[in-house]
């Protein structure tokens, strides 16, 4: 029996982001792409509050009707919010999960429970008052800051306009996951839970923030390993897509 596999998109994306992750898959896995809330086919969410145990629970939902139908347990993609999301539920029904593959989970409570200096002082960045103002979150303003901290300087000018306002469209979304991701406080020794193979999946030109999170997780994640994918940043699964596919399909032929 094929094994199923759950990819989960980054912020401001859709489930559209892993197609050719799909493609390459498909000889071997059934592949499930849910769009996260306010995303690709799923509805937006109302206005108030926010906090990832609401992503959770909707990706929740979609591994537990998986199970239900095939009777197997799951494997899970994610890249950045969606990485995030994986690691979650990983840690938190490890028996039904056979493998993990992320890209750059964002992990604010991590960094701080290790104290990392590397990776506080790059955090500060993020700090900016045009990242942390409500009034602001998710306009073009907003967006230009985020995408240059994430990328580099200038990387939101260069963008396709298309592109852009694809992102636009999310935009107070993404700036609802931007605020739940900053609250969240779970610990390094939390992920010590997941007992899945788990591929770390890193940027050689990544922020050191999201570059040390993958250390501190590789230090914990029993059966862990990880890839330095050299060149790339933090979008490397579309800058680098046949790199990082290549190995993800092969960490989860197990």
């Amino acid at each position: 029996m094929m094994m199923p596999v759950v990819v989960l998109h980054s912020g401001g994306m859709s489930s559209r982001q892993w197609k050719k992750l799909a493609e390459t898959l498909a000889p071997d896995h059934v592949v499930i792409a849910p769009d996260f809330l306010g995303a690709g086919a799923t509805p937006a969410w109302p206005e108030g509050p926010f906090v990832l145990g609401d992503e959770i629970g909707l990706i929740d939902k979609v591994i537990d009707k998986v199970i239900d139908r095939i009777g197997e347990p799951v494997a899970l993609v994610g890249h950045s919010y969606g990485a995030t999301i994986a690691l979650a539920i990983a840690r938190t029904r490890p028996e039904q999960i056979k493998a993990v593959a992320v890209y750059e989970p964002v992990l604010f409570g991590l960094v701080r429970s290790e104290r990392d200096r590397e990776a506080l002082a790059n955090l500060e960045q993020l700090a900016a008052p045009i990242l942390t103002d409500d009034a602001q979150g998710g306009s073009e303003p907003w967006f230009e800051a985020f995408v240059d901290y994430w990328n580099g300087p200038g990387a939101w000018a260069r963008m396709p306009t298309p592109m852009k306002a694809g992102f636009l469209a999310q935009g107070r979304m993404v700036y609802r996951e931007t605020v739940a991701l900053r609250l969240d406080e779970t610990p390094t020794a939390a992920y010590a839970a997941i007992t899945a193979p788990t591929l770390l999946l890193t940027g050689e030109r990544s922020p050191a923030f999201v570059q040390r999170a993958i250390y501190h997780l590789g230090r914990v994640i029993p059966k862990s390993s990880t890839l330095i994918v050299k060149g790339a940043g933090h979008m490397g699964p579309l800058t680098h897509a046949e790199e990082v596919n290549t190995a993800i399909a092969g960490h989860l032929r197990i």
